[in-house]
């Protein structure tokens, strides 16, 4: 960024401290750090959460019936009615042609803010309650009458995100003084000309004015899509030069097999692989060849059959003579692995070990000589692995299931050698398309949709809670010919602050008044590490019949002779959540039923309930849930890895992203790393201009 010395510039040398913006000073300089502006720049980016076209004001006379809309007039009366748990506040406007009431609910502090003679602008949805119009809780500016030829009226008016102690009045005065005086020399276009002209952009001083000021909300949306731009092809492009550097700078063994290996391997199994699996043993088969790492993400919906895929990689990897390490969240997980890698690999004459902190010490110190030793061809295990007398004499692949589950630190730990050791990344948590695209941009992805042959899909039923008894009988008539059943509930103890049904009392219940001749077990988040993997045991062992349990079941159970599954309050559940909870079921080849019970209150959570009983597809549920939720809901609080954009929308941006990142590819296929991390090439002053999202 240019520094903001020379003689047209307020600030002291070398400087763009926000305090030195007029209007701000030391005091303001507070507040605007609280949303994370510290500079010019951070100034510049601060953008609008929506735009009032004030250009088109409407009467009070003509102001539209249930569709938002923006007029202004002045204050002739105000009565407030003070009913006890939700105080009124009644504010009667004026203009030429009319009167229009607007209503506040709940908002007694108003009275206030507003005074009769007062010149307000009101923006909201007008509203026919009882045969009397009126404006509910309307977004309101007040004005003065000398304002015709501000920023706040008679155009396109930005309306910005604030926080206690910013008004929108003062913060538009500012961004316009700001602009005026110092965008241009405190912003500088980077991206290459031929570039811009290529996809039609406004330059980036053009973008920033018009995200802020634009004469029409034409030249809004031009300036957005140079901004969704930057913001995908700032963070595309930093994360390519990261992967070049990891291929240029670092070696891994080269795993050559003999011809026919993949042969011997799919000959060996006792069943048949889908298309999806063949396809990405494929992918790792030419991964591993070279010495350049890999760096792959095995994403397969639940049941799809990654644990095959990875089985064929430490195969290969053994063949060769080498190691490899797969690292597991959980004990249950890591022990369902080792039995399904053992039945695959023990035939092939490939040593599989399992190492948690549950082994014996004597199996500890067994496994541990064997493996320095170079005597064990695969070490399954949880953060045990990560000990430091666990000691491998040729690790070559690393293979991490579930790596959100693992911090940055512990993942690092298995790679900090010479050679690097491949890298394997398996998730059973489909995710829309875009957010995969940000996610694992640094990884080739494998995608896995189908099903392997004799699946079944689950049938699944909303089902209203008058038809709970007949769903109780049905399911225990489905116990009564050996097979289980979850019931999942969203809480584990009942609160007044939640109208939920609980895990603990309900469990008690059950077990006396339902299913009195079968074992119900009770599994959540509080009960202690070894007390819910005993429990999970027992109901792998067929000792436990009906398992109620929370979202704590959500990843790693797999016991194909549950059949059945209620989840309680469905509608308090995420759709994708919903879905990886239904994939606990159906992982045999009996038929398996997913029985939702919930009364959702918005139409939204309706619609999900729906969508769960038409489609089993998880990506396709991830994209509906995408589009149903918005990036904001489906995130959440920042979720750890999760890039921060400062204009694009993951749920709405999905095209320009793949734009993006196909440029960004393009521009560093064609150059070397030197080149790359040049600090004087376009490309580290272009990264340097952007604001960080990551």
């Amino acid at each position: 960024m240019n520094s903001l010395s020379g003689s047209h510039s307020r600030y002291p040398a070398g400087t763009s401290d926000i305090r030195y913006v007029k209007g701000i000073g030391p005091r303001r300089a507070e507040i605007f750090r609280r949303l994370g502006i510290h500079s010019l720049k951070d100034l510049f980016y601060l953008f609008p959460r929506r735009y009032e076209d004030r250009s088109r004001f409407h009467t009070l006379a003509s102001f539209p019936l249930g569709e938002p809309a923006t007029c202004r007039g002045e204050i002739l009366e105000i009565k407030f009615k003070p009913i006890r748990r939700m105080p009124i506040l009644e504010v009667l406007l004026g203009d030429d042609t009319g009167t229009l009431r607007a209503i506040f609910f709940n908002q007694p502090y108003l009275r206030r803010t507003f005074e009769t003679g007062q010149w307000v602008v009101f923006h909201g949805k007008l509203e026919n309650y009882e045969g009397r119009l009126q404006l509910p809780n309307p977004e309101f500016e007040i004005m003065d009458r000398s304002d015709e030829n501000s920023p706040h009226v008679g155009r396109i008016v930005p309306i910005y995100p604030l926080t206690e102690g910013l008004f929108q009045r003062s913060l538009r005065m500012i961004m316009k003084d700001a602009i005026e005086k110092h965008l241009n020399e405190t912003i500088s276009d980077y991206l290459p000309p031929a570039l811009r002209n290529d996809m039609g952009f406004v330059p980036l001083d053009r973008a920033l004015h018009d995200m802020h000021f634009p004469a029409t909300l034409e030249d809004q949306s031009r300036a957005r899509q140079r901004l969704v731009f930057d913001d995908f092809f700032s963070f595309t492009l930093s994360l390519l030069i990261r992967v070049k550097t990891l291929r240029t700078q670092f070696q891994s063994p080269a795993i050559r097999p003999e011809p026919g290996c993949f042969e011997v391997f799919k000959k060996a199994l006792p069943f048949e692989l889908t298309g999806s699996q063949e396809h990405a043993m494929r992918e790792i088969e030419k991964d591993v060849s070279a010495h350049v790492p890999m760096n792959r993400l095995l994403q397969g919906d639940v049941g799809s059959g990654k644990t095959v895929v990875a089985a064929f990689a430490f195969f290969l990897t053994a063949r060769a003579g080498l190691q490899s390490a797969f690292l597991v969240p959980t004990e249950i997980l890591a022990e369902q692995h080792f039995r399904t890698l053992s039945r695959l690999l023990t035939p092939l004459n490939i040593t599989v070990e399992l190492l948690t902190k549950s082994v014996a010490e004597d199996d500890r110190k067994r496994i541990n000589a064997t493996l320095k030793r170079g005597d064990l061809s695969v070490l399954v295990g949880t953060h045990a692995l990560l000990q430091e007398d666990v000691v491998f004499h040729n690790l070559a692949m690393v293979t991490i299931d579930e790596q959100h589950k693992f911090g940055v630190h512990q993942r690092g730990q298995l790679f900090q050698r010479s050679p690097r050791p491949h890298q394997l990344v398996m998730t059973a948590t489909p995710i829309p398309r875009t957010l995969g695209l940000t996610l694992f941009a640094d990884l080739d992805v494998s995608l896995m949709r189908e099903m392997p042959k004799g699946r079944k899909p689950i049938a699944t039923y909303w089902i209203s809670r008058a038809k709970q008894a007949e769903v109780y009988r049905h399911v225990a008539q489905r116990l009564s010919k050996g097979e289980q059943a979850y019931i999942v509930f969203p809480v584990i103890e009942e609160s007044e602050k939640a109208d939920q049904r609980a895990a603990k009392k309900e469990h008690s219940r059950l077990q006396k008044e339902v299913f009195p001749e079968f074992k119900v077990g009770l599994v959540h988040g509080k009960l202690d590490r070894s007390e819910r993997e005993a429990i999970m045991r027992a109901f792998g062992r067929r000792e436990i019949h009906v398992l109620v349990a929370t979202s704590v079941i959500e990843v790693g159970v797999d016991q194909p002779n549950a059949t059945v599954m209620i989840i309680e309050n469905a509608d308090r559940f995420g759709l994708a959540q919903l879905h990886q909870l239904r994939g606990r079921i159906g992982r045999g080849s009996l038929e398996s039923e997913c029985f939702l019970f919930g009364e959702p209150s918005t139409e939204e959570g309706k619609k999900r309930l729906r969508l769960l009983t038409k489609l089993n597809d998880g990506f396709l549920i991830a994209e509906e849930d995408l589009k149903l939720r918005g990036q904001g809901d489906l995130l959440g609080t920042r979720q750890a890895g999760v890039p921060f954009f400062r204009v694009a929308n993951l749920a709405t941006d999905e095209a320009m992203l793949v734009t993006a990142r196909e440029k960004a590819v393009d521009v560093t296929n064609g150059l070397d790393l030197a080149t790359l991390k040049n600090p004087n090439h376009w490309i580290q002053k272009y990264l340097e201009q952007m604001p960080k999202n990551d």
